[in-house]
């Protein structure tokens, strides 16, 4: 496949699978205005999906739309990260996870807005407003919840230790980062992982936290091998289109 092309799509995956994860959170959340701020943290990420699978249709030029590669390729297909496929879980490792991508793709999209390729500039430029904001109330989540109660604190350590192994596949590049890389027009991921390690730190040491110790991390997702729960997500994902080809609302 064309480096540019899975590339592309990678940000697209990202985006779009943690969209859907998030979004089962919605009518669930806490409190309503934080059921409220999820779901709309979904639909951030969703548009970022949109634009990103905009881009890799005109790349492939074959017809392919943002519905076709969002509802017509099966998780071999996808290359997104493991750690935004892992089942929702409770509050506490909601907000980890969205904690842990976001403080990735603000650094990943303040690097990427500047780089030549115009149309994946744009798309990090425009989507750095929204980032920002996920950036900052998912660390006041953190915050509260692991300077907060005895069971809060519990919840957030065990997320933790279930989430902080994927963390490591954020920063390897896979085969097409390293051959965009080379040419300029992608982000080496390697390059963000000590300023994402001093971020996230800034933020435990608030909510009194500890990183882990070194541990193997997992990986895979960017190269189309994924956890079993890919496929349930996709199941429920792409249904409707997989029954019903060509439906629109």
């Amino acid at each position: 496949m064309n480096p540019l092309l899975a590339y592309t799509l990678f940000l697209g995956d990202s985006t779009l699978i943690l969209s859907q994860r998030n979004s089962e959170w919605c009518g669930h959340g806490p409190i309503l205005e934080q059921d409220i701020a999820i779901t709309n943290i979904s639909l951030d990420l969703l548009g970022q999906a949109r634009n990103f699978y905009t881009y890799a249709a005109s790349l492939k030029g074959d017809g392919s739309t943002e519905d076709s590669l969002a509802y017509m390729r099966t998780e071999r297909e996808f290359m997104n990260p493991l750690i935004v496929e892992l089942e929702r879980g409770d509050w506490a490792r909601t907000i980890l996870r969205q904690f842990f991508f976001s403080q990735y793709q603000q650094l990943l999209f303040e690097q990427l807005k500047d780089l030549p390729d115009e149309q994946l500039a744009a798309i990090a430029e425009k989507s750095l407003k929204e980032v920002n904001y996920h950036v900052r109330w998912s660390s006041e989540w953190v915050i509260r919840l692991g300077d907060g109660t005895k069971e809060s604190k519990q919840r957030i350590t065990t997320a933790i230790f279930e989430l902080y192994s994927y963390t490591g596949e954020l920063f390897e590049p896979a085969s097409y980062e390293v051959a965009l890389v080379a040419t300029g027009v992608a982000v080496d991921p390697s390059t963000l992982k000590e300023e994402w390690m001093e971020n996230v730190k800034k933020v435990f040491d608030r909510a009194t936290l500890e990183l882990p110790e070194p541990i193997f991390m997992q990986k895979g997702g960017k190269q189309g091998i994924h956890t079993e729960q890919l496929g349930f997500l996709l199941a429920e994902l792409q249904y409707l289109q997989r029954v019903y080809p060509g439906s629109e609302w």
